[in-house]
């Protein structure tokens, strides 16, 4: 754990095992600005312009990954979190990342990562905390905006059959829906980039095209992103009776020309004052992964790695 210079910044947190290497801007932020293998490549998007910025007045995407508060909105979400952060070590590669209060909307919100001693999983919680005089309706959001070129895997429930039309009566049958499917405005059936298999929801990166977003429910756990032969995978919960935002969205992706972002989402609350909530989540790298072009593709190399 090391503070070093970053694309302009003078501060950032480095914390560093033997297989793995995350950046944290301190200047601005937090910001997870940078996640790879030693003398690999960043499997996170950094917008060259805004680099070593600081101070200014609007809110900047930047890239990495960020803090924010569901619903979006064009106030509180994009409050630009453009100061000064403090840190602590709270373990050996621990830290608890605290920018200043946005007393404008009467919010705290906290960072916490934690790196293995071994490996690259990475444990992160995002805490937001209302320092504000009335309650408030929000959730805790962790959008982390990947490199172009990349495919990205999103699981989807096993299929049942039908109750009337089953042909095995060993398997599973029921008539009740399992799944849900949210469409952004700017969401296109026709769009090439997705693929929509039987097992596996698939979203390719193209550097020439537009917006596009989808959200789900999504109970299984993970979803992955290839890229150049990384595969950065997230991990996370889903809590049966729970509410969260944007018609039950647990997970949401967004691509367009420059990134494909994923985005957990936490649970939709009515915070009230002092109270806290958090949203938790995991990552981990794996490295020399053949690309996967078909479902067949991800069940052979992939699903070992995911385990």
């Amino acid at each position: 754990m090391e503070v070093v210079e970053y694309r302009g910044w003078k501060n950032n947190l480095r914390l560093a095992n033997a297989d793995a290497e995350l950046i944290v801007t301190l200047d601005v932020g937090p910001r997870v600005i940078s996640f790879r293998k030693p003398g690999g490549v960043n499997v996170m998007k950094n917008y060259d312009s805004m680099m070593g910025g600081t101070g200014e007045a609007e809110w900047q995407i930047r890239g990495g990954h960020r803090f924010w508060l569901a619903p979006e909105d064009l106030t509180r979400t994009y409050f630009p979190d453009n100061r000064p952060v403090k840190w602590e070590a709270i373990g050996d590669l621990a830290v608890r990342l605290t920018p200043p209060p946005e007393t404008e909307y009467g919010v705290q919100k906290v960072m916490e990562l934690k790196l293995g001693k071994t490996g690259t999983r990475v444990e992160v919680r995002l805490k937001v905390t209302n320092i504000g005089k009335e309650a408030t309706d929000l959730a805790p959001w962790g959008p982390t905006v990947m490199a172009p070129g990349g495919v990205e895997i999103i699981p989807l429930p096993p299929k049942m059959n039908h109750p009337g039309h089953t042909s095995n009566a060993k398997s599973p049958a029921d008539y009740a829906p399992n799944q849900e499917l949210i469409l952004w405005p700017y969401f296109d059936f026709a769009d090439t980039r997705w693929s929509f298999g039987k097992k596996y929801i698939m979203l390719r990166q193209d550097v020439n095209k537009g917006p596009t977003k989808i959200g789900l429910a999504h109970r299984m756990g993970w979803v992955g992103y290839l890229n150049s032969g990384v595969l950065f995978v997230k991990r996370f919960d889903y809590r049966e009776g729970a509410v969260y935002p944007d018609l039950g969205t647990r997970y949401q992706t967004f691509s367009n020309e420059d990134m494909l972002e994923m985005e957990t989402v936490g649970e939709l609350v009515t915070l009230q004052p002092g109270k806290s909530a958090e949203l938790v989540e995991s990552w981990e790298l794996h490295t020399n992964v053949p690309p996967v072009r078909s479902e067949a593709d991800v069940d052979r190399v992939i699903l070992p790695l995911i385990g």
